[in-house]
């Protein structure tokens, strides 16, 4: 694609590995310089050099100081933010019924207040370029999905709620702000290639019962929303919930 993203600086969180790399990648396919951020140096380092330019920044974003922390240093290395993904989160909790105050704490966290605090800390830099921002979120959070953690399905929800009603106040500043909303994806490590590996064929089943184009989704799909989500082409999309999910739910 060219999505007229040249020269512009991104920063994604939660980049090291699946649907956050896949996103830093395309965004350094199509001109950015990209930042990524993680919680562990390792792996940053290493998704770091799949990509010649793009700048490491460890930090936790479900703590508001080291989400302070992490735009300061991509405004430190490169003076602008044009893009902002917010991509930390996980589907991984307890089973429906189970839920310990402790455990709402911590999936909240991670898929709510990473969120909530990198908008917070990247605003103004964001008000300087007229940048956007995308938020990665989940179908969970727009209908009961079977066996997905009750805690997860609630956090993404506030997440979708929380991009619409912040659209308003953020575009009457020139930023424009949208969520997308995947299915069921396929990466290295996710729980769908697990799920292949103990049973492939209840997978298959459930992809040609539940999902219209009866098959799993590719990181690069998201991806490639994303870098559309954030470019001019999509300038006049704001507070928006972007399904992405071959046809799966039913709203």
């Amino acid at each position: 694609m060219e999505l007229n993203l040249t020269g512009k600086t991104a920063l994604v969180t939660g980049a090291s590995r699946g649907i956050g790399l896949a996103i830093a990648t395309a965004l350094h396919r199509e001109g950015c310089s990209v930042a990524l951020n993680a919680r562990q140096l390792n792996p940053l380092y290493q998704a770091c050099s799949q990509l010649p330019g793009s700048l490491p920044i460890v930090g936790d974003v479900s703590c508001f100081p080291e989400a302070q922390k992490v735009v300061a240093e991509v405004i430190a290395a490169w003076g602008r933010l044009d893009i902002l993904i917010c991509n930390v989160g996980s589907g991984q909790s307890v089973s429906p019924g189970t839920e310990t105050p402790d455990e709402w704490q911590r999936v909240f966290a991670l898929n709510l207040w990473s969120a909530t605090n990198m908008v917070s800390a990247a605003t103004e830099a964001l008000v300087l370029t007229q940048g956007s921002i995308v938020c990665i979120s989940s179908i969970c959070g727009l209908e009961v999905i079977p066996g997905a953690p009750v805690t997860y399905s609630a956090a993404k929800a506030a997440l979708n709620a929380y991009v619409r009603g912040i659209a308003r106040p953020l575009g009457q500043k020139g930023v424009r702000i949208n969520a997308i909303a995947p299915g069921n994806i396929l990466c290295d490590g996710s729980v769908w290639a697990r799920r292949l590996q103990e049973d492939a064929a209840a997978v298959t089943s459930m992809l040609n019962r539940d999902v219209a184009l009866r098959r799993l989704g590719t990181p690069e799909e998201i991806a490639n929303l994303v870098c559309y989500l954030a470019s001019p082409y999509a300038g006049f999309a704001s507070g928006a919930l972007w399904t992405l999910d071959g046809g799966q739910v039913r709203h």
